[in-house]
């Protein structure tokens, strides 16, 4: 699962600094913490989340790790469509949606922080 976190960052990585560049081509910077957030959770999160999985592979075979990467995925999609559309059509409707998508994102990480501190030990590491 490990790979699997890493993979997917670089996906979120693209899209980070894809809207980064937008952002400073059309000199419109509204969607800053959509950027800032997508790198923060989506890059650079789940790249170190990765890294230790793959270290510490009990903590990958922990069902506590795959509903990590399940939520943190969903959780972080629909956040960031839902801001992402609520800065651009003003829609205030929209705000409901991104604390929803804060939540199982939180949720996601929240399983993480347990699964880190129950399966992260110096006797669980192993580097190939």
């Amino acid at each position: 699962m490990g790979i699997q976190f890493i993979k997917i960052s670089v996906v979120y990585f693209v899209i980070g600094v894809s809207l980064g560049l937008y952002m400073s081509m059309t000199h419109d910077y509204s969607l800053t913490g959509v950027h800032a957030q997508i790198n923060l959770l989506g890059w650079t999160s789940m790249t170190l989340a990765g890294l230790i999985y793959f270290l510490f592979p009990k903590a990958t075979e922990d069902i506590l790790g795959k509903g990590h990467f399940v939520l943190h995925n969903i959780g972080l999609i629909i956040m960031m469509i839902a801001l992402f559309s609520l800065i651009k059509t003003g829609n205030d409707a929209l705000g409901p949606i991104v604390g929803i998508g804060g939540i199982i994102l939180t949720i996601g990480v929240v399983l993480f922080a347990i699964n880190v501190l129950k399966n992260v030990r110096p006797e669980n590491f192993k580097l190939k």
